[in-house]
């Protein structure tokens, strides 16, 4: 298998933020990419070169229909929660996915996952995905992300950076994190879609290296060229502010991998993983200031640091 030969590959997850950036770099590579929604046409998101399947995840035939004459998948799970709308997606995507003969499915993951059980639903309905997808018998690879850089170029978070040098964020600063993007997302799917020899693996893949709350400030810095400091937000109040968007169900269930991070059950979680997946993967990820560097951060000035 070679990323040179073009593939088709169904996307489930497209129209989300991380599915997104895989299609794109995908179509960038001249890959076909087929995949599903419910949203109506005026509503997509810009993929240029996509093919929308119109249709629903817990609907069989839908995601058959996404499949067909595909030869490769990527799944990302929405932000979904609930044990048993979990499996029946991960039940649809594998039936779909040996019906077509997919060669491989990239399962995405969203999260790192603690070795031994937990009660957190975000951890446990992603394993359980999983589960399904290698129990199934289509030819599996499983990428764990750690936490996304791109959460940190929001509403929430680019106002206080850019005005004072805060950067806010709901893990401990003592917490070592390889922060990824979603493009460095994007290309750990493409590796792992593409290169031979990793049916059955589950990388943990992550950005250049582990960086604490500090360490991650000062890379800001570095990037914007200013002096910024981390700040450990509460996750109970990063939840209410994410139900306001998102609905408390939702909110609860992103919330969880924050208030697990704040037990210190796991503190290396979100770790890097000394290197086997860059290496495995063929992945060079840029330093953390690279991409701060690359963001239009002043979208989100209110003018007031012009000013002092």
């Amino acid at each position: 298998m070679s990323s040179e030969i073009p593939m088709r590959v169904a996307v489930v997850g497209a129209t989300g933020f991380q599915g997104g950036a895989v299609a794109r770099l995908l179509t960038e590579r001249h890959h076909r990419v087929h995949t599903l929604t419910r949203r109506p046409s005026a509503d997509r998101p810009p993929l240029p070169g996509a093919a929308f399947v119109a249709g629903d995840l817990g609907r069989p035939d839908d995601v058959r229909r996404l499949f067909e004459g595909t030869t490769h998948a990527f799944m990302t799970m929405p932000l979904v929660y609930e044990g048993g709308r979990v499996e029946a997606y991960a039940r649809n995507v594998a039936a779909a996915a040996l019906e077509a003969g997919t060669e491989r499915l990239v399962f995405n993951s969203n999260t790192r996952i603690p070795l031994g059980p937990t009660d957190v639903a975000a951890f446990e309905t992603r394993r359980l995905a999983e589960r399904v997808l290698r129990d199934s018998g289509v030819p599996l690879v499983v990428i764990r992300p750690p936490v996304y850089l791109d959460n940190l170029f929001s509403p929430w978070n680019g106002p206080s950076l850019v005005d004072d040098g805060v950067l806010a964020y709901p893990l401990p600063a003592a917490a070592r994190t390889a922060w990824l993007s979603h493009r460095g997302l994007a290309e750990a799917a493409l590796a792992a879609l593409s290169r031979e020899d990793l049916e059955g693996r589950t990388f943990d893949i992550g950005g250049e290296r582990s960086l604490t709350g500090g360490e991650l400030a000062a890379a800001f810095g570095r990037g914007l060229g200013r002096a910024v400091r981390y700040e450990e937000l509460d996750p109970a109040a990063f939840e209410r502010s994410l139900g306001r968007l998102l609905g408390p169900e939702t909110a609860a269930g992103v919330a969880g991998i924050y208030h697990f991070m704040a037990s210190g059950a796991d503190p290396l979680l979100m770790a890097d993983d000394d290197g086997v997946s860059t290496e495995v993967l063929g992945l060079e990820p840029p330093p953390v200031e690279e991409w701060v560097a690359r963001q239009p951060w002043q979208v989100w000035s209110s003018g007031e640091s012009s000013r002092h």
